[in-house]
């Protein structure tokens, strides 16, 4: 009687997702496993996000307050630095003076009292100023208005910038019979009286032997009591007559008395060169 075999239920085996892996000579084959009908994946849930609204630059800009031009009128003793340091404006005196040139004017020194400065702004021009001409840029007419001034500050400044010639050094003469009597020339020339030095000396040492306090106390002059003086011998009225401004008005003094004869003799002889005896 045949053994009776043991039966054996195969057991299912439940096939999940995935793939069976055969081994086939070494190789491996991935197989798709067949009990897997359906497939379903789970859905991410969604994540909400919450949109940030951009900030308004137009909003911030005007949440700034810009704070509007003060104007200030100038009292006596006031300057652009005290009104700048005042204010505490950005730049200083500069930024001020820029903003307010058309007020001030061209010297930044010189600010008069009563006047309205625009502080944080530039100052409008003055209602008397005149326009420009017409076709003409203001920047343009500017930098020709600041070309104009500094060609005429270059033509003011170049006479004081010209080394000034030195004044003439005075001729020093000698106090002697020679120096009496170029300086007697010297001044002669300047009056347009005529003479030569060696027609001065030959009547000096006739007359006078060269001798300034010579006097004459026996002639008829004298006995008129107007003796003659002096080098070339001439008597009082005669020197007060042809007295040469700008000499001594002693008939003593060497030049002054040469002048005077040579003006009395150019006047009667046509130069002291003419004569040659008593005149």
């Amino acid at each position: 009687m045949p053994a009776l075999g043991k039966h054996r239920r195969p057991k299912s085996v439940s096939l999940g997702r995935g793939i069976a892996a055969v081994t086939t000579g070494g190789a491996v084959l991935a197989l798709p496993v067949l009990g897997a009908t359906t497939a379903s994946a789970a859905s991410a849930p969604a994540v909400a996000e919450k949109a940030v609204a951009p900030v308004s630059v137009t909003a911030q800009a005007n949440s700034v307050t810009k704070a509007a031009p003060t104007k200030h009128s100038v009292v006596s003793g006031e300057s652009l630095s005290k009104i700048a340091r005042d204010y505490s404006v950005s730049g200083g005196w500069k930024k001020l003076y820029e903003g307010n040139r058309n007020v001030v004017g061209e010297n930044p020194n010189l600010i008069h009292p009563g006047i309205t400065l625009t502080v944080g702004g530039k100052a409008a021009a003055p209602s008397g100023a005149k326009a420009g001409k017409a076709g003409k840029s203001a920047p343009t007419a500017d930098r020709a208005a600041s070309a104009e001034r500094a060609d005429r500050s270059a033509r003011a400044a170049a006479p004081a910038a010209q080394a000034a010639p030195a004044a003439a050094a005075p001729t020093a003469y000698t106090n002697d019979l020679d120096g009496w009597i170029k300086e007697s020339l010297a001044v002669m020339a300047q009056h347009g009286i005529p003479g030569t030095y060696e027609g001065i000396h030959r009547n000096i040492i006739r007359e006078s032997s060269g001798n300034p306090n010579a006097i004459n106390n026996w002639d008829s002059n004298a006995a008129k009591g107007t003796p003659s003086k002096g080098l070339l011998q001439v008597i009082d009225p005669t020197f007060r007559a042809y007295h040469v401004p700008g000499t001594s008005t002693d008939s003593y003094d060497p030049v002054a008395n040469i002048v005077a004869a040579c003006n009395y003799a150019a006047d009667r002889y046509g130069s002291i060169d003419n004569v040659f005896g008593a005149y």
